[in-house]
């Protein structure tokens, strides 16, 4: 039935399972527009409806869709849809951790990829949103992703250890291996199904916005357990900071693989993008919590030349 069901869709055809927030670009209004733009199908599994994305914006409503995710899933399950990819970003309860595991284990190709981006935290705090349960639960997934994109805060704190400014490479390389080395725990709800098995491909980790050796700069590393190699971007460190754009980044380098980029090409398209568009937005002057201009930059997902990155 799957191959019957690719012949319907020529395109990659994506599972995306973030909240949707009705102002400010964040979740599933990055994702959708993103992913579409570098040729992708986006089916969306919301995982919750706030009014607006949280960061500087107080008294927001927030309704979770845990229930309903179930019912999608029967559906989905039913009518047999596939998908090359699942990608997770934030979750609204601890609960929908199994969800997530469950469309991953019914509903993603035995070639596709399991992208969690781990949307907890940031700048050494928790998201208003989020508890330390739904970091335990968190874990788990993250166990058995083939990729992962936390921020250095994220990273800090599925590993249970203390935020600090104070980071040099070998520090980075010990959490980008301790991330690959996340082991998952076996969901009661699957007892009788074995765990996916990997067919050799190890896990790819990216910490995203972690500090440089030099205060000027930020960075992004990466990780292929596979190969045991390490990469980096740098930029520019800019004195402001926009919801939505880790969410833009995990979208950009998921879309890049699937345009056949290697991991620090698609690393490096994804930071590069991030980083133009913050400048883009700076320079209009947009207050911070309405997220980034992403109307603005999505036409340079259209240029695929050759980005910089580094081993370390």
């Amino acid at each position: 039935m799957y191959f019957q069901d690719k012949k319907a869709s020529p395109v990659p055809r994506v599972a995306a399972i973030h909240d949707l927030s009705g102002f400010g670009k964040a979740s599933l209004t990055i994702a959708i527009p993103t992913l579409s733009a570098m040729g992708m199908q986006v089916c969306p599994l919301p995982t919750a409806i706030l009014s607006s994305q949280t960061v500087g914006i107080e008294d927001f409503t927030f309704f979770d869709l845990t229930s309903q995710m179930g019912e999608i899933l029967d559906h989905w399950k039913k009518i047999e849809i596939s998908f090359d990819a699942v990608y997770s970003g934030f979750l609204g309860s601890a609960e929908q951790v199994s969800l997530v595991e469950r469309c991953m284990r019914e509903n993603m190709s035995k070639q596709g990829i399991f992208l969690v981006d781990p949307v907890l935290g940031d700048d050494g705090a928790l998201y208003p949103t989020q508890t330390k349960e739904i970091v335990t639960a968190m874990r788990r997934i993250v166990g058995l992703a083939d990729i992962i994109t936390p921020n250095f805060t994220e990273a800090c704190l599925l590993l249970g250890e203390e935020y600090t400014e104070n980071v040099d490479s070998a520090l980075l390389k010990d959490y980008l291996i301790r991330l690959a080395d996340l082991e998952c725990t076996q969901d009661e709800a699957f007892t009788e199904n074995p765990l996916r098995e990997r067919s050799g491909k190890g896990k790819t980790v990216l910490i995203t916005s972690a500090p440089c050796d030099d205060d000027a700069f930020i960075r992004v590393v990466a990780y292929e357990s596979s190969i045991k190699r390490f990469w980096q971007v740098k930029t520019p460190k800019l004195e402001v900071s926009y919801p939505g754009t880790g969410d833009a980044f995990a979208s950009v380098f998921l879309g890049a693989l699937f345009q056949k980029d290697s991991v620090p090409i698609a690393m490096a398209r994804a930071t590069r993008f991030v980083y133009e568009a913050i400048l883009v937005t700076y320079g209009y002057n947009v207050p911070i919590r309405e997220g980034i201009m992403l109307e603005r930059i999505l036409p340079s997902l259209k240029n695929q030349e050759l980005c910089e990155y580094e081993v370390f």
